[in-house]
C-alpha cells in the first residue's frame, strides 16, 4: 500500500489502529512480530575467521608448505627445527598484525557512531507515554515537535506548520513543509518521488519547525532507510588496486618457485639418479628456493606501512576502516561527492540583501520568525531558513533577544504553503503603536504591497517600482539563491482581526534577502588541488539543478563543455546513451539513491578508480559500490559510516586531499619496499640456482630467513617511512590496471638482483679459496647482507640520485646501522655463529665482503643516470 496516495482513515485501517493508539498488549504482540525498530547490523566475521583469511594469501600458503617440508626433513635427518619455528613465527605474527589492525579500525568507527531518537512520545492505551524508539511498532501514534528525530516511517495525521529536514535521506537542504492531505499522481506519473511525499515522514529525518502527529507505517528494516540498508548487501565489494597487485605478485612467485623446483629436481635426477638422498636433497633445495623466492617480510612490511599511514591519517581526522583503503584513495581518478553537508555547510546563510535600509530589513525578518537566539550565543536554533535571517540580523548588531524586548509579539499567522507567507504583530515600544511584519515569497509579498520604503520615507508603489523589485528578485534568484521578501504595516492600536485576509494587505515593502547553503570555505582549495592531481570531482545531489549548478560553478566543478542533468533525465537515458555522455556530465541534481549507484558504476565500468563521499543514508549504496567510500563522522548517518572505507571525523572535504596525498606516498613507498625485497629475493634465487647447478651450497635456508626477516625487513620498514616526493600531487593518478612492475620496476628488480648475485658468488669464491667452504658461505652471507643494507639507500628514489635527495630518512639510517650490527653479531658471537654454522673470518675477509657490498651503490647510480638520460630524450 502506498500510504501517501491514501487518506488517513484507509491507512489507519490498513495498520489496524485507531485514534486512541494501540494497547500495551497489542504493541507487545506487534513487537514480537515485527522486531525492534532498528536497522540490522551486518554480521561480523569472528576473530578465528579473520585470522584464517589472513592465512589464505598464496605467499603465506607457500611458506606454510615450506615449513612442513622443513619439519619432515628435520625429523628424517635428526636436525634442528629452527627453520620451521622461524617460518611459522613469521606467518603467525603477520596474521595477528592484520587482525589487530582490522579490530582497531572497527573500534574507532564504533566510537564515532551516535544513537538517533533514543525515546519518543507515543499514544498507548489512550495516554501519552515516553518509550524507547526501538520499541515503536506499526500502528503506533507518535507525537513530533521541533528538534525531534523521526523514529520511524509514518503517515501524517495532524500538522501545525510541521517542517521536516530530510537532507540525510533525500539530499534536499531546505526543510519540507508537511501536510495531511492525500496526494495524487499527475498525468503520466507512475509514482511520487520520496522527496515530494509531503504527507509522510521517514526515519532518519528531523523535525525543525512546528509539530505533528504520525501514524507509524513502517519500522526497522521495513522503513525507507531500512530498504536502503538492505540494498547494501546487494552491492559487491571488490579488491583494492594494491590487493590486486599483491595477489598477482603472489601468483607469480608461486609459479616461479614451483617451476624452479621442478627444474632443479629434474637436473638432480638426471645428474645423480633416483635415490632417497636425491629426493631429500631436492626437497631441501625446494625449501631453500621457497624461502629465497618469497619475501617473507613483504606482507608484514606492507601491513605495518599501511598501519602507520592509517595512524597518521587518524590524527588528521581521517579514520580508515579497511587497511588498504587509503592506497585506493591515493589512486582515485573520480570523486563523486554529495553536495549537502559535504561540499556545503548544510546551514542556510543570508549572502545578499536588497532594500533601502539593510538594518530595517534584517530587523523585520528576525522578528517574523520562531527561531531563538540565546544571549551570548552567535548562532540561533530552529528552522534553517529562519535561523539564517536571525543570524543575519545578529551580525548587523541586532540580536533577536534584544529586538524581542522592544517589540513584544502579540499575535501571529503561521506560515503555510498555500499563502506562502508568515505574519507577526508586535507592540512597538520604540516608536509607539503596533507594527506588523510579513515575510514570504517575493512575488506574493510584492503583490500585497501598496507602498515602499525609499530614502527614509514611505512612498506609493508604482508599476515602475514593482518592475524594479521584480528585476531585483530575479537577479538574486538567478544566482541560485533562495529569495524572501519582507513588508510592514503600522497600527495605532492593536488589530482586531488576525485573519490573513485582514492583515496581509496594504503592506509597505522593505526589502529582499537571498540565502544559500554556502560552500565549506576549505573546499574550493581542496578541489583545485584535486584538479592539479588529475582527479575529477563530480557533484551528485538531491537539490535543485539551478542551486547545484551555482555551487558547482563557484567551486570549479563544472568546466567548459560539461553540463548538469536531473535524476529524471538520467532515468530516461538508456545505458548506451549514458555510456556516451557520462564523461561530459559534472553535476547530477534531484537524484534518487539508485541514480548514485548507477553513476558510480558507470565510471568504474569505464576503468576509472572511483571514490564516493557523502553523509546521508541515500549515499550508502553508492559508497559501498565505489572503489572507496568516504563517510562523514559528524553529520553522517550510522548506515553510511558502517559501509564507508574511510570516515572523515571532521566532515571536512579538504581532509580527502590529505588522504589522497598520503595514499600516493604510501603506494610509492610500498613500491620501493617491493622493489627492495624482490631485488633481494631475486639475488638469492639466482645465487641458489647457480650454486645448485654447479653442485655446491652457498647459503642455507636459515641464512636466507635471517637476511629476509632481519637484514631486509628493518630497512624495508624504514623505506615505508620515506617522505612524499615534491611533485606527488602534480602527477596524474595511476591506472588501476597498472602492474606491480610498471614504470621499469621489473627491469630494476632483475638487473639489481643479478648484480647482487654476482657479488655474492664472487665473495663465496674468494672465501672458499681463502679458507674453504664454510668461509665461502660466511663471506657470501656477509656480502649479501651488506649489499642489501647499502642498496636500501638506492631505493629512496627509483630514478633520482641518492646524492640529490635533500631530506633525510632518519629511520633508514637507524635501520641500516641496526642491520649492520646484527649481521656482524650473528657472524662473530660464538654461540650464534655455531647455530648458523658460520666460520670465524679474519678482518681481511670481513673487509672484502663489505667492499663487495658497497659496489651496489655506484653501479646503481650509473644505471639511474642512463635511465634519466633516456627519459629526457623521450620527453
Amino acid at each position: 500500500m502506498k500510504e501517501y496516495l491514501s487518506d488517513v482513515s484507509e491507512v489507519m485501517s490498513s495498520v489496524d489502529s485507531s485514534a486512541t493508539g494501540l494497547t500495551s498488549e497489542e504493541a507487545e504482540k506487534r513487537l514480537e512480530k515485527h522486531g525492534k525498530n532498528k536497522l540490522k547490523a551486518a554480521k561480523k566475521d569472528s576473530i578465528f575467521t579473520r585470522f584464517m583469511k589472513q592465512l589464505a594469501d598464496p605467499m603465506i600458503i607457500i611458506l606454510i608448505c615450506a615449513a612442513a617440508v622443513s619439519g619432515i626433513i628435520a625429523v628424517l635427518e635428526n636436525e634442528s627445527f629452527a627453520d620451521v619455528i622461524i617460518i611459522l613465527a613469521v606467518v603467525i605474527i603477520n596474521a595477528v598484525l592484520g587482525v589487530y589492525q582490522e579490530n582497531k579500525a572497527e573500534h574507532a568507527i564504533e566510537a564515532l557512531q551516535e544513537m538517533s531518537a533514543a525515546t519518543s512520545k507515543v499514544l498507548r492505551n489512550g495516554e501519552t507515554v515516553i518509550i524507547k524508539s526501538e520499541d515503536i511498532v506499526p500502528g503506533d501514534i507518535v507525537f513530533l515537535e521541533a528538534g525531534d528525530a523521526v523514529p520511524a516511517d509514518g503517515r501524517i495525521i495532524d500538522s501545525a506548520s510541521l517542517k521536516i529536514e530530510e537532507a540525510a535521506l533525500t539530499g534536499e537542504s531546505v526543510p519540507v513543509n508537511k501536510l495531511i492531505d492525500t496526494l495524487y499522481l499527475k498525468e503520466n506519473e507512475k509514482d511520487i518521488p520520496l522527496g515530494d511525499r509531503k504527507n509522510m515522514v521517514y526515519m532518519g529525518s528531523t523535525v525543525v519547525y512546528g509539530r505533528g502527529t504520525i501514524l507509524v507505517t513502517g519500522t526497522g528494516m521495513d522503513t525507507e532507510m531500512g530498504k536502503i540498508a538492505n540494498a547494501l548487501t546487494q552491492a559487491e565489494e571488490g579488491q583494492t588496486p594494491l590487493q590486486v597487485k599483491l595477489s598477482q605478485l603472489s601468483k607469480i612467485l608461486t609459479y616461479l618457485v614451483l617451476g624452479i623446483c621442478v627444474l632443479i629436481f629434474g637436473v638432480q635426477i638426471i645428474r645423480d639418479g633416483v635415490s632417497a638422498d636425491t629426493i631429500l636433497g631436492s626437497f631441501m633445495v625446494a625449501v631453500s628456493l621457497a624461502v629465497a623466492a618469497i619475501p617473507e617480510g613483504l606482507s608484514m612490511v606492507v601491513t605495518v606501512v599501511l598501519s602507520i599511514g592509517v595512524t597518521h591519517m587518524s590524527k588528521k581526522n581521517a579514520i580508515i576502516r579497511h587497511l588498504t583503503a587509503v592506497e585506493t584513495l591515493g589512486c582515485a581518478q573520480i570523486i563523486c561527492s554529495d553536495k549537502t553537508g559535504t561540499l556545503t555547510q548544510n546551514k542556510m546563510t543570508v549572502v545578499k540583501s536588497y532594500g533601502d535600509d539593510e538594518n530595517l530589513v534584517a530587523e523585520s525578518f528576525a522578528l517574523c520568525t520562531d527561531a531563538k537566539l540565546a544571549p551570548g550565543k552567535t548562532e540561533s536554533t530552529g528552522d534553517p531558513t529562519q535561523t539564517a535571517v536571525v543570524d543575519f540580523a545578529a551580525k548587523l548588531g541586532l540580536p533577536k533577544y534584544e529586538l524581542e524586548e522592544q517589540f513584544k509579539r502579540i499575535g501571529e499567522i503561521p506560515f503555510d504553503s498555500m499563502r506562502k507567507l508568515m505574519t507577526t504583530v508586535h507592540e512597538n515600544s520604540r516608536d509607539g503603536g503596533f507594527i506588523q511584519h510579513t515575510t514570504g515569497a517575493p512575488d506574493v509579498v510584492i503583490g500585497k504591497c501598496t507602498s515602499v520604503y525609499r530614502n527614509g520615507k514611505i512612498v506609493p508603489m508604482t508599476d515602475e517600482i514593482r518592475a524594479e523589485l521584480a528585476a531585483a528578485n530575479k537577479g538574486l534568484a538567478d544566482q541560485a539563491l533562495r529569495v524572501l521578501a519582507s513588508g510592514i504595516r503600522k497600527y495605532e492600536s492593536a488589530p482586531e482581526s488576525f485573519e490573513p485576509a485582514d492583515l496581509e494587505c496594504d503592506l509597505c515593502f522593505l526589502g529582499l534577502v537571498g540565502m544559500i547553503d554556502p560552500v565549506r570555505p576549505e573546499v574550493k582549495d581542496a578541489i583545485v588541488e584535486c584538479r592539479s592531481a588529475g582527479i575529477r570531482p563530480i557533484m551528485i545531489t538531491g537539490d535543485h539543478r539551478d542551486t547545484a549548478v551555482a555551487i558547482a560553478k563557484e567551486l570549479g566543478i563544472i568546466e567548459e563543455g560539461q553540463y548538469a542533468i536531473t535524476g529524471a533525465e538520467l532515468s530516461e537515458m538508456d545505458d548506451e546513451t549514458f555510456a556516451k555522455e557520462f564523461r561530459n556530465i559534472s553535476v547530477y541534481a534531484r537524484v534518487q539513491p539508485e541514480h548514485k549507484t548507477r553513476i558510480v558504476n558507470q565510471w568504474r565500468a569505464a576503468g576509472y578508480v572511483t571514490a564516493m563521499t557523502g553523509d546521508g543514508v541515500n549515499d550508502a549504496p553508492s559508497i559501498k559500490s565505489a572503489d572507496i567510500g568516504v563517510g562523514m563522522g559528524i553529520t553522517g548517518t550510522d548506515v553510511t559510516k558502517n559501509v564507508a572505507d574511510m570516515v572523515l571525523a571532521d566532515d571536512n572535504f579538504a581532509t580527502i586531499v590529505t588522504a589522497v596525498e598520503e595514499g600516493r606516498r604510501i603506494y610509492d613507498n610500498i613500491r620501493k619496499t617491493i622493489q627492495f625485497l624482490l631485488g633481494s629475493n631475486m639475488s638469492e634465487v639466482i645465487t641458489i640456482f647457480i650454486a645448485t647447478l654447479l653442485g655446491f651450497t652457498v647459503l642455507k635456508p636459515v641464512h636466507l630467513l635471517w637476511i629476509n626477516l632481519i637484514t631486509d625487513t628493518f630497512p624495508a620498514l624504514a623505506l615505508g617511512m620515506e617522505k612524499a616526493e615534491a611533485d606527488i600531487m602534480q602527477r596524474k593518478p595511476r591506472s588501476a590496471k597498472e602492474g606491480v612492475f610498471a614504470g621499469g620496476m621489473g627491469f630494476d628488480v632483475a638487473y639489481q638482483g643479478l648484480l647482487v648475485s654476482i657479488l655474492v658468488l664472487v665473495s663465496y669464491a674468494i672465501g672458499n679459496a681463502m679458507g674453504g667452504g664454510e668461509h665461502g658461505i660466511t663471506m657470501a652471507f656477509l656480502t649479501l647482507s651488506m649489499a642489501e643494507i647499502f642498496h636500501s639507500f638506492n631505493l629512496r628514489s627509483q630514478r633520482k640520485s641518492i646524492f640529490t635527495i635533500k631530506s633525510m630518512n632518519k629511520y633508514l639510517t637507524v635501520a641500516a646501522v641496526a642491520s649492520f650490527i646484527l649481521t656482524t653479531a650473528v657472524c662473530e658471537i660464538p654461540f650464534l655463529a655455531n647455530a648458523f654454522q658460520f666460520a670465524h673470518v679474519g678482518i681481511e675477509e670481513y673487509l672484502i665482503a663489505i667492499a663487495l657490498g658497497i659496489v651496489v651503490i655506484p653501479v646503481v647510480e650509473i644505471v639511474k643516470l642512463i635511465q634519466r638520460k633516456i627519459a629526457q630524450k623521450r620527453a
